[in-house]
C-alpha cells in the first residue's frame, strides 16, 4: 500500500465501527438522549421538585447531546459521501445539520436553568422578588421553546432518514 493513501483511510476508519458506518451506530445515542434531555428540562422548568432531584444531570445530559450531535453529523457526512448523491439522504442530511444550534441552545437553556436555581434564585427571591419571578418565567419560556424546536427538529430528521432507508421498500 502506497503511504500517501493512509491520510483518507485513517479518516475513513474514525467514521466506522468493525467496518459498519459509525452513523447509524451513534445516531440511536441522539435520538434517546436529546429527548430525555428536553424531557428533564421540561420537568425542571415547571415541578420544582424534580428540579431538585434532578439537579445538575439535565445540563450534564444537554452537554452529552452537544458533543454527540457534531460527531453524527460527521459521521452522517462521511456516510452520504460514501453513498453518492441520493435525494432522500440529501434531504435527511440537510434536517441533520440544523440540529446544532439547537443542541447548543439546549445546552445554554439547561446550563442556565440549573445555574440560576442552584445559586441565585434563593438569593434574588429576597432582595427582588420580581426580578426573581422574571428570571423563572424568561427560563420556562425558554425551555418551551427549545423544547419544541429541537423536538420538531428531531421528528423531522429522523422521518426522513426512516424514509431515506425504508422510503425505496415495496410496500
Amino acid at each position: 500500500m502506497d503511504p500517501s493513501e493512509l491520510g483518507p483511510l485513517a479518516a475513513e476508519d474514525l467514521f466506522q465501527v468493525a467496518g459498519l458506518p459509525l452513523h447509524p451506530l451513534i445516531v440511536h445515542a441522539v435520538v434517546v438522549l436529546t429527548p430525555l434531555t428536553v424531557l428533564a428540562l421540561l420537568l425542571g422548568a415547571f415541578w420544582p421538585r424534580a428540579r431538585r432531584r434532578l439537579g445538575i444531570v439535565t445540563a450534564l445530559g444537554a452537554a452529552v447531546v452537544l458533543a454527540l450531535v457534531p460527531i453524527t453529523v460527521l459521521a452522517g457526512r462521511s456516510l452520504a459521501e460514501r453513498l453518492g448523491p441520493i435525494p432522500a439522504v440529501a434531504r435527511h442530511q440537510q434536517f441533520g445539520e440544523m440540529l446544532l444550534p439547537w443542541a447548543i441552545a439546549l445546552f445554554v437553556v439547561a446550563a442556565g436553568q440549573w445555574a440560576w436555581f442552584r445559586f441565585a434564585d434563593e438569593r434574588l427571591r429576597r432582595t427582588s422578588p420580581g426580578a426573581a419571578r422574571a428570571t423563572r418565567v424568561a427560563l420556562a419560556v425558554a425551555s418551551v421553546v427549545v423544547a419544541a424546536g429541537t423536538m420538531v427538529l428531531l421528528v423531522l430528521i429522523g422521518d426522513s432518514g426512516a424514509r431515506a432507508v425504508w422510503g425505496g421498500l415495496p410496500s
